[in-house]
């Protein structure tokens, strides 16, 4: 196990700048998932990390030792840091066991590591599968197995599990966690999926421009984005235009408690930040609740997301997680109440969106 820090790293390919002063810190024996939109320089941040690309300014530290620096760089051989690629990259010739002991020492080879790497991703007993008779998932845990059989100080994950079908993807994430944490390795996931990063990071880092915008557990990320737009990358929002007073705010969803980034009672005109699932739905004609109307309906099976429109025009996003009581037919109406407070945000000049998915 080893921390992994890396201090004010800039990378630019020509005129293009990736990377704009990043600073991240992975504890040691964590998991820290790097999340970010196409471009916003994710895999470029992995390659610095790897070593497969220089940086042009700040450093790079692993375990307190200067692996990244301009003009003094440690080639990738000798950072002994794991890279597991999007598709697990097994050598089709080799067996399960052969590709895990592919970067092992004889001795290692003989320890009963490759057993135990197997067992840590569930696949105790496929030492003799080549890959084309595993599944996705599984030639992906052997990718994590051979990834941690040499102890390496940090192990990359670049989006491991965007190939894989939806259900797939969720079961072998969860795996390839557990096994990352009983083997106490410190990691890194490069991710653009927020569902991903939010259900199986330690910490969730938003890379936005090449800059980390915001960093921290994945509740508080999510509950207490630092900006309008971690709020949006992080999770479906529901935006409403608020005159604040007091810790209060005037909403067409009615009054509100607020809250800031600042702790400080806003009181300038802004917009709030709900969540769907802090929109409650009750019965048409509720007593304090607004009416909508049920614009569309999106049945997820664990919940379902409703796209409303209240009587002004504010479109707004609920998520229903049991069984609904209430009748949601698309446009049939329905009440709204809040659940808890709202979080304040000024209003963006030019700004006109109220809601997103």
């Amino acid at each position: 196990m080893a921390e992994l820090r890396v201090t004010a790293v800039h990378k630019s390919f020509g005129s293009v700048r990736a990377l704009r002063g990043v600073d991240l810190t992975v504890r040691s024996g964590t998991l820290t998932a790097v999340l970010g939109p196409s471009g916003s320089g994710k895999t470029t941040l992995l390659r610095c990390i790897a070593g497969f690309e220089t940086v042009d300014a700040g450093e790079i530290r692993l375990d307190g030792h200067r692996i990244a620096a301009p003009g003094r760089t440690v080639p990738p051989e000798r950072r002994r840091i794991a890279v597991v690629p999007q598709e697990g990259a097994l050598f089709p010739h080799l067996p399960v066991r052969g590709n895990i002991a592919y970067g092992l020492d004889r001795r290692t080879r003989w320890t009963g590591r490759i057993e135990s790497v197997l067992a840590l991703v569930g696949l105790a007993g496929f030492e003799h599968r080549m890959p084309h008779h595993l599944s996705g998932g599984q030639q992906q845990r052997v990718a994590v197995a051979r990834a941690l059989a040499p102890h390496p100080p940090a192990v990359l994950l670049d989006e491991p599990f965007s190939a894989l079908d939806a259900a797939l993807r969720a079961e072998v994430r969860q795996d390839v966690r557990s096994a990352l944490r009983s083997d106490g390795a410190t990691a890194v996931l490069v991710t653009h999926d927020q569902a991903e990063a939010l259900s199986i990071a330690d910490e969730v880092a938003v890379l936005h421009d090449g800059r980390i915008v915001q960093s921290g557990p994945p509740d508080l990320v999510y509950h207490s984005p630092a900006t309008p737009w971690v709020a949006d990358i992080v999770g479906e929002t529901v935006w409403l235009p608020a005159e604040m007073t007091g810790g209060r705010a005037r909403t067409p969803l009615g009054p509100v408690p607020v809250v800031t980034s600042d702790g400080r009672p806003p009181s300038a005109p802004g917009r709030v930040l709900l969540r769907p699932e802090q929109i409650e739905v009750v019965p048409a004609g509720t007593p304090a609740a607004n009416t909508a109307t049920v614009v569309r309906r999106d049945f997820q099976g664990h919940d379902t997301l409703l796209a409303l429109r209240l009587t002004d025009g504010t479109p707004v996003l609920a998520r229903i997680f049991a069984p609904a009581s209430v009748p949601h037919a698309i446009g049939g109406e329905v009440g709204l109440r809040v659940r808890g407070a709202a979080r304040a945000f000024p209003t963006p000049s030019g700004a006109t969106d109220v809601s997103r998915r």
